[in-house]
């Protein structure tokens, strides 16, 4: 009793001087909640999100609240059968806080028939995220939760009791959980802050059972570059006036730079804390190796490992059987040894300095106070720590239409094109449609078929534009095909449009044939004679005439053969008159090169005809 005592004095220190080393500042994660009806009391409120059940991360439920007319604040079963709303609608049940755990009144709530619990606060403070302690954790309900749970203000809870109890009309509320979770890119990028001790009771069940469970998702959400993970564990530091106490040598590495708790809470038999810390130490840098060599997914595969293979409970948690799962695992000793560094040495240790440097809150990420502590793009993720809530958190980190298959899956969205194909554009008989399904819902937009883009609102129109986009569905134009003759309003020199083409009128989308006899637009001259055709015209002529289209006219056809001689007369007089111009052209040119370039070479060298006359041939000749 004396050791326990000394223990819990002990970690009242440490916790203390870890509180102290950091900014204290708790961040309550929130939801929306939206008042539907009556229209008098419609607005926007903040639902703290409570960390336990199953938050709807990334999506809405509109329910009617429900206030009981006894046991109002929840704490125990509710006997008069299930909470069922007239309209059918998804029963959202409003319970007064005090008495009794916020979970287990959730899990009433639950088994009550109830979709979701509202705990209305009892005082006018900010809102606090609602916990399971420690103690209720022995409780089997605490896993079985499976309803989302919230705290709202008392003034929010008040309101809603005050309409209530009228008992005239229904309040509806929606609960928004989409924009609880950031979702600004591609990838997500989340922390697990757990610990290597497995001998802490039901918390550390829990975060096991978590990485043996998750530990597939995980994986191929890294090894497809959608997630970033980081693994992280809590220290604390011994406060300088008792580093020299035998709690603080147990319990503490580098001279009492970072401490954990006594697994067994007694520093007389079994593990010691600062064996925890040292293997918490070897898994940050199992993470750190196996990143470097492109696969930091192998931290699930040690961790789950050790757990099996290295038990407290075996007496097994040691360093000898840690190394052997390195080695398994093919990961190099030496770095993770060079990585760890001397756990004696009076330094800092690079690695968990950095830990408790990561464990304060910065920005929209509150301090790390508990474990497990799972943090999602930047923000804490609130709820009970399983696989499919865990996913659905982490599906809603994505921005939309991002999401990797696993997020679209039926298990963990509902797929709301299936219905109606979700209100959006749709082609049946090329089997296209703009409707894209997401896990924080659906968007209508246009797609790409074939390397070909679809322009338009996605809801009611989307239009092929751009090159190729008549070889599908003909870009949306008319076309048709009679006699062995197809004519169509897509144009390949258009990059978007449909127009109907010559002999046709309409809109492109519907082309009709125009009738040139009958509208007398050709074959109008007094010796023709008019036929219509599909997309034409048949135009002859009497006797024996010929019919000139471009003239709309008829001519004798001698005269035909006569025009054609003088056109091939002249084209040979044009033709003739060209070469010739171009002989004289080459003459003149080449004259007046040679011209040219005998004034140059006169500038530079004597000529015959200039010189020769008043000098002797030889120097030594005379005249």
């Amino acid at each position: 009793m004396a050791s326990l005592q000394g223990w819990l004095a002990t970690f009242l220190i440490l916790s203390a001087a870890a509180i102290s080393s950091v900014a204290g500042r708790f961040i309550v994660e929130k939801s929306s909640i939206r008042v539907l009806s009556p229209e008098h009391i419609r607005g926007h409120h903040d639902a703290a999100i409570a960390n336990f059940g199953v938050p709807e991360y990334g999506g809405t439920m509109n329910g009617v609240v429900m206030y009981p007319d006894k046991g109002t604040t929840g704490c125990d079963p509710f006997t008069n059968g299930a909470f069922k709303s007239k309209t059918k609608r998804p029963v959202i049940l409003l319970l007064d806080r005090g008495d009794c755990y916020f979970a287990l009144k959730a899990w009433h709530g639950q088994k009550a028939g109830a979709a979701a619990v509202l705990v209305a606060d009892n005082i006018d403070e900010p809102l606090l995220t609602m916990d399971t302690p420690e103690a209720s954790r022995d409780h089997e309900y605490v896993e079985k939760l499976t309803i989302p749970s919230a705290l709202v203000s008392r003034t929010f809870g008040e309101a809603l009791k005050k309409v209530l109890a009228k008992g005239n009309e229904e309040v509806v509320v929606k609960l928004d959980w989409r924009e609880s979770m950031p979702h600004p890119d591609n990838r997500v990028e989340y922390e697990f802050w757990t610990n290597s001790n497995d001998e802490c009771g039901p918390r550390c069940e829990e975060q096991m059972n978590f990485v043996k469970n998750f530990k597939g998702h995980a994986q191929l959400l890294e090894k497809g570059g959608y997630t970033q993970f980081t693994p992280h564990y809590i220290t604390w530091y011994c406060p300088e006036p008792f580093i020299l106490s035998k709690q603080c040598k147990s319990q503490c590495i580098n001279n009492g730079r970072y401490c954990a708790p006594d697994p067994e809470q007694d520093f007389g038999e079994g593990y010691d804390g600062k064996d925890v810390v040292i293997e918490n130490l070897r898994q940050l840098c199992v993470h750190r190796v196996a990143n470097e060599s492109g696969r930091p997914w192998v931290w699930w595969d040690y961790v789950t490992d050790y757990h099996i293979r290295c038990s407290m409970k075996e007496k097994k948690y040691s360093r000898d059987c840690a190394e052997k799962v390195v080695k398994s695992l093919g990961l190099s000793l030496d770095k993770i040894s060079k990585c760890m560094g001397d756990p004696e040495a009076n330094v800092e240790n690079e690695v968990l300095k950095r830990e408790q440097e990561v464990q304060v809150g910065r920005g929209s990420r509150g301090d790390v106070t508990i474990l497990p502590t799972l943090v999602i793009n930047n923000v804490q993720y609130r709820g009970i720590l399983e696989r499919t809530a865990v996913l659905k958190a982490i599906c809603a980190g994505f921005k939309e239409s991002t999401e990797p298959p696993v997020c679209l899956s039926g298990d963990i969205e509902t797929n709301q094109c299936l219905e109606s194909n979700g209100g959006c554009w749709q082609d049946l008989q090329l089997n296209i449609t703009a409707c894209k399904d997401t896990f924080r819902g659906r968007i209508c937009k246009c797609p790409t078929v074939n390397g070909v883009r679809y322009d338009g609102d996605g809801y009611n129109s989307c239009e092929a534009v751009g090159p190729g986009r008549c070889t599908i569905n003909n870009g949306g134009c008319w076309s048709d095909t009679k006699n062995g003759q197809t004519f169509s309003a897509c144009s390949e020199l258009d990059l978007s449009g449909c127009h109907c083409p010559p002999g046709f009128h309409g809109d492109g989308h519907k082309c009709e044939d125009v009738n040139e006899c009958k509208d007398k637009l050709a074959c109008t001259c007094p010796d023709c004679s008019c036929t219509n055709t599909w997309g034409g015209y048949d135009c002859k002529c009497k006797g024996n005439l010929l019919y000139i289209k471009a003239e709309d006219t008829c001519i004798a056809k001698n005269t035909s053969r006569l025009g054609w001689f003088w056109t091939i007369l002249v084209l040979a007089c044009v033709v003739g008159a060209g070469v010739g111009g171009y002989i004289f052209y080459k003459y003149r040119l080449r004259s007046y090169m040679d011209t040219e370039i005998m004034a140059i070479m006169s500038q530079y060298m004597p000529l015959d005809n200039q010189h020769n006359e008043n000098q002797p041939l030889r120097p030594d000749s005379t005249a």
